[in-house]
């Protein structure tokens, strides 16, 4: 386990080439999470299964990502970045080997499992090299483009691996998938290294403080306050990217299927442009994340509210609108993982961010299904031909997640600024804010019973 390191200004030239293998690492990981849904016809003659069969895959494996996020979190913390990353490299090229050489469903999905685990492994593990390797106003922007430069391993997925599972056979192209993630294990126990020469190591934590530090984890309502952030921003434009857009868009309002995946790339794009100013955003007002979460929490909610209640299929620019605006979901969810950083001691960096990532994804998980069960509920018979009246009754399923966020979020933020209040961090107006950031000066006021002065580096604010 790694103490915190010395607070630096300069981000050193190595902190990047680390960063840069552990992006790798996470590139390959999500190239493995996105193989079996561009292979999905195949997957269907290969194991004579139906399309429900093939969506349980797809269930399996994100379930199994969530449940895990708490003890990798808790390992992380313990074994640090690059033994977890190695080890989730080798379950996810495990998993693809067994894909492989599977010719029944069971078999299957087992494979999906240990990708699945595998995977539920390397994006914290990342996030922590960040945090301890870059000074902590950078954190924000590299933590940003890891979750965006991450989605090139989707672009793996759909063209190169297809391209081999054309032109060569199913086992050649999962067996190397395998050696791909082989080959990450290698580049990253060689080149990884968790922490700066120099960072005291403290000694492994044994297991009566293990749990008492998962308990003050969860405690910490900063740390919920992160869970509530990335489940509240999240899901939706998850769920749409993920699963339901597609056929809400062709199904649902009459899209040509050109067009729907043009505004389902569209959303890619406005994420990867939105993450890196967000995070200087963030890195630049970290008293003032809390007002990025509600205003894409509060843009999405308008923007479906629209869609959903518009007479008839909506406009084209409707959908473009809705679409850029789920775009924004993904880079904001990040912010989640920016209050388990700033509100937590860096040796409990791992399981705050494992129980963050848990929101978002769990939401998702809850939300795919219930579409699908209000969907089969409104459509006759074993029908997949669904109307616009069953996506909208299907779709309406998501403000009840984002109200349990929203709560969450304006519930566990009154704390942490009510905290920060008893040593004298008080945020003022945000229009009082923005000025004095013009003027150069500090963006809180110190309260008039304040007991010790505020702390810059310490934890961050609502």
């Amino acid at each position: 386990m790694t103490s915190p390191p010395v607070p630096r200004t300069r981000t050193p030239g190595r902190a990047y080439v680390v960063w840069g293998v552990g992006l790798l690492a996470y590139v390959v990981a999500i190239f493995h999470r996105g193989s079996l849904g561009v292979a999905g016809l195949q997957a269907q003659e290969r194991f004579a299964a139906g399309a429900s069969a093939i969506s349980l895959f797809l269930v399996l494996q994100l379930a199994v990502y969530a449940a895990l996020q708490v003890p990798v979190g808790v390992a992380l913390d313990r074994f640090g970045s690059r033994r977890l990353i190695v080890a989730g490299a080798l379950t996810m090229a495990a998993g693809q080997l067994v894909l492989a050489m599977a010719e029944n469903v069971p078999t299957a999905v087992l494979a999906r499992v240990l990708v699945g685990a595998g995977d539920a492994m390397t994006f914290i593990s990342v996030l922590r090299v960040v945090q301890i390797w870059f000074p902590g106003r950078a954190v924000p922007i590299v933590t940003q483009l890891t979750g965006i430069l991450g989605q090139f391993g989707s672009i793996l997925a759909a063209y190169p691996l297809v391209a081999l599972l054309r032109d060569t056979s199913w086992p050649a192209t999962f067996t190397g998938a395998a050696a791909v993630g082989l080959l990450v294990a290698v580049l990253v126990l060689a080149a990884l290294q968790d922490a700066p020469d120099g960072t005291p190591r403290a000694a492994p934590a044994g297991m009566a403080e293990v749990r008492a530090d998962l308990a003050a984890t969860w405690r910490e309502s900063g740390t919920q306050l992160g869970l509530y952030t990335h489940l509240v921003t999240q899901f939706s434009g998850t769920v749409f990217a993920l699963l339901w857009g597609y056929p809400f868009l062709t199904l649902g309002e009459g899209l040509a299927p050109t067009t729907a995946a043009g505004l389902l790339t569209l959303l890619v794009v406005v994420g990867m442009g939105f993450g890196p100013p967000l995070g200087r955003l963030v890195g630049r007002w970290p008293l003032r994340r809390s007002n990025l979460v509600f205003g894409i929490a509060v843009g999405t909610v308008v923007t479906w509210t629209v869609v959903l209640l518009w007479p008839g299929p909506a406009p084209l620019w409707l959908l473009v609108v809705l679409v850029v605006v789920l775009g924004t979901n993904g880079p904001g969810s990040m912010i989640g993982f920016d209050y388990a950083r700033t509100e937590n001691p860096v040796e409990r960096a791992g399981s705050a961010s494992g129980v963050v990532n848990v929101g978002g994804f769990v939401a998702s998980l809850c939300t795919v299904l219930a579409i699908g069960a209000v969907l089969d509920a409104m459509t006759p018979g074993a029908s997949t031909d669904y109307d616009l009246t069953a996506f909208r009754a299907a779709f309406a399923v998501q403000y009840v997640f984002w109200a349990i966020g929203l709560v969450g979020v304006v519930r566990h933020r009154r704390r942490v600024r009510a905290r920060m209040a008893s040593v004298g961090i008080v945020p003022v107006p945000l229009r009082l804010a923005v000025r004095a950031r013009l003027r150069g000066r500090s963006a809180y006021v110190p309260s008039v019973e304040r007991r010790s002065p505020p702390a810059p580096s310490g934890p961050g604010a609502g």
